[in-house]
């Protein structure tokens, strides 16, 4: 098994290939025709653009994966499932495949871990104990074996996160900076866990993210693409599974979830809003929270300072949860720590607050804006996200 020092070393090899790698997928991109072209719906970038660069996060994952993650079926299986799932989103950017199409490629690369042991078999709820989902058979298979409930809430919750990470993808340097603070999270709360090949995966993962940031920083020389996107969402769903969720640990069931509070939220919020008005949840559209900060005004670089802001905040609550000790887990609370804890969750509250004040998400249908140069009154067209005048 590696040791937690690997996980450091791993982040300083991924980031330093996947800086080194892009301009190599850029070209690659020019002469394929993978170029993203700004499209006035949505895009908030002004030139054609490269999308290739999760060929370069791949190629660092893939390295520094080989070197210090332990060669076992699991550890095979997940890199496996990590190159279908980099061909499925290189076959999007390349020919935009149709929503089906990119769906039944995500469910077949996260089906190889799955199927390899990468699942929740049992997992400890608050006052409830024990769950085991493994053991609730759904499905026998013709060869032997069986589907249980266990396996497929898993492929249901790494697909859904494959997805979450793909639909914040919309401004330069979002995903790849989320990435960063949440990979960095749950390596420190896998390895914590005792869980060190996941808190290493997750560490190559935040790595990744950070050398491919260079060039993906507003304004961006290249974007990574579903290739990308799709590998992140993936990577960060398997170490959420193999570094918290597979312990016995009480809190280890919410921290993936509360260290990914904001891109889950930021699509939560778009599903709803798109059946709301009844409107395809694959339909793009400008309801994401980085459009709702391009509607009032704000620029990129104001964009990311506010949502990695959230998310790091976010992430020290996790963190917090994890490692300060304010209970002794038999209901019994350190006073002073149990203080501490609470600020850590007043200051995520407060921003949480804050950030639905900002992005005007209670109030703008009904009230609109009035805009910060022109002074005028504007309402939200509630189908195309966008201001209009009156």
């Amino acid at each position: 098994m590696p040791a937690s020092i690997d996980a450091l070393f791993a982040f300083l090899l991924a980031g330093i290939l996947a800086l080194a790698l892009v301009p190599l997928t850029d070209r690659l991109a020019r002469r394929i025709g993978a170029i993203d072209y700004p499209d006035d719906q949505r895009s908030l970038h002004a030139v054609p653009t490269p999308r290739l660069g999760g060929l370069a996060i791949f190629a660092a994952v893939l390295a520094a994966a080989l070197i210090w993650l332990p060669w076992d079926a699991e550890t095979r299986s997940i890199l496996a499932g990590a190159a279908l799932i980099v061909a499925v989103g290189m076959l999007d950017d390349v020919y935009e495949l149709n929503a089906a199409a990119k769906l039944l490629g995500q469910t077949a690369a996260v089906v190889v871990p799955v199927s390899a042991g990468v699942t929740v078999d049992s997992f400890t709820v608050p006052f409830l104990g024990q769950l085991n989902p493994g053991n609730v058979e759904l499905l026998a298979l013709p060869g032997g074996g069986a589907v249980d409930l266990g396996d497929l809430g898993t492929t249901i919750g790494i697909v859904a996160m494959i997805n979450v990470i793909n639909l914040i993808d919309g401004v330069d340097g979002l995903a790849a900076g989320v990435c960063l603070i949440s990979g960095v999270a749950l390596a420190a709360i896998a390895l914590s866990l005792d869980r060190t090949a996941a808190g290493v995966l997750a560490a190559l993962t935040a790595g990744a993210s950070l050398g491919f940031l260079r060039h993906g920083f507003p304004p961006a020389s290249t974007f990574m693409g579903d290739t990308g996107s799709n590998l992140l969402g993936f990577l960060l769903g398997v170490v959420a599974v193999q570094g918290a969720l597979k312990t016995n640990a009480v809190i280890a069931l919410f921290l993936p979830l509360i260290v990914l509070t904001v891109p889950i939220l930021d699509t939560g919020f778009v599903v709803a809003k798109r059946l709301k008005y009844g409107r395809p949840i694959y339909r793009a559209d400008r309801w994401h929270f980085h459009h709702r900060m391009a509607n009032i005004g704000f620029s990129q670089r104001r964009t990311l300072a506010y949502l990695y802001g959230w998310t790091a905040i976010m992430a020290a609550l996790a963190l917090a949860l994890r490692f300060v000790p304010y209970s002794d887990d038999h209901g019994n609370f350190d006073a002073l720590w149990t203080a501490v804890m609470a600020l850590f969750g007043l200051l995520a509250l407060a921003a949480s607050v804050y950030l639905v004040y900002v992005l005007e998400i209670l109030k703008l249908r009904r009230f609109g804006r009035i805009h910060p140069e022109t002074g005028e009154f504007e309402a939200l067209d509630p189908d195309t996200g966008e201001f209009e005048a009156i």
